[in-house]
């Protein structure tokens, strides 16, 4: 019988724990960000080295501080596409990460799809934003747009 306790124990102590884990990973750190003033969408223009603020509409977005790649962002914008392409720099390698489930504006995996397609284009926004990571913003044709952060060419 004590055995069976024991094991039960055992059990139910790594249940706790990779419950614990699963929502750490997915819930604990990351925090609402907020694009006031000096913390708005920007994108690096193809004259220049200093990122510019872009018009931006009902930006949602989380962050966290136990990691620079947690960084995700959903908006709106009503810069056309082309319009982006002659004023702004085009991202080459653009990889959208996934976030957590529950940040449901972000699809990573549709945002991936279109850029091979050709559907949305990647801007650079801000390069190094954090040593080695770049923020990346993809912007489709009816004016949606996603941001990210990346590990940029240095870190790969």
């Amino acid at each position: 019988m004590n055995g069976k306790l024991l094991a039960g124990g055992i059990v139910l102590i790594a249940l706790i724990a990779g419950a614990a884990v699963w929502w750490t990973q997915l819930h604990a750190y990351y925090e609402e960000v907020s694009f006031d003033r000096g913390n708005e969408i920007r994108l690096t223009p193809l004259l220049g080295e200093v990122p510019e603020v872009i018009v931006a509409d009902g930006v949602k977005g989380i962050d966290a501080d136990s990691s620079p790649l947690r960084f995700r962002a959903c908006f709106t914008t009503p810069l056309s596409q082309a319009m982006l392409t002659e004023t702004y720099r085009v991202y080459p390698t653009p990889t959208p990460l996934n976030a957590p489930p529950w940040f449901d504006c972000f699809d990573a995996p549709g945002i991936d799809a279109a850029l091979r397609r050709g559907e949305a284009i990647a801007f650079l926004s801000e390069q190094d934003i954090a040593p080695g990571v770049d923020r990346v913003v993809a912007v489709f044709p009816d004016g949606h747009a996603y941001a990210w952060h990346q590990l940029n060419a240095e870190e790969q």
